[in-house]
């Protein structure tokens, strides 16, 4: 099996990164700030567990750009709040423009 060589580009900044995040400067932070940094915040793992499980067919782009919305309607990421979502909260879920609303993921985010 070949090994996949990725060469880092330069960019006007002067940094040197992976090809992925582009020139988007949005992605760029993203790489440059959390994009392989050890994450040992429980409740940061938590966001990022549920994160990763709404971008299932989707680009990691669009999850990020959502991220604050998903702040915003999951609470925080705290579990405590969102072990306590009920049918009602589902369907706000459901109507929020801001975040994936996909009823199988909103769902198994909450358990």
């Amino acid at each position: 099996m070949k090994k996949r060589i990725v060469t880092a580009i330069s960019h006007d900044d002067g940094l040197r990164r992976c090809p992925w995040p582009g020139t988007d400067p949005f992605y760029m932070a993203y790489h440059d700030d959390e994009w392989g940094v050890p994450e040992y915040d429980d409740r940061a793992l938590f966001e990022k567990l549920i994160l990763d499980g709404f971008q299932a067919g989707l680009s990691w782009i669009t999850i990020l750009r959502k991220r604050d919305n998903f702040r915003k309607a999951f609470g925080g990421f705290e579990p405590e709040k969102i072990a306590r979502y009920n049918t009602r909260k589902i369907e706000s879920l459901m109507k929020d423009a801001g975040i994936v609303r996909n009823r199988s993921k909103i769902e198994g985010a909450i358990g």
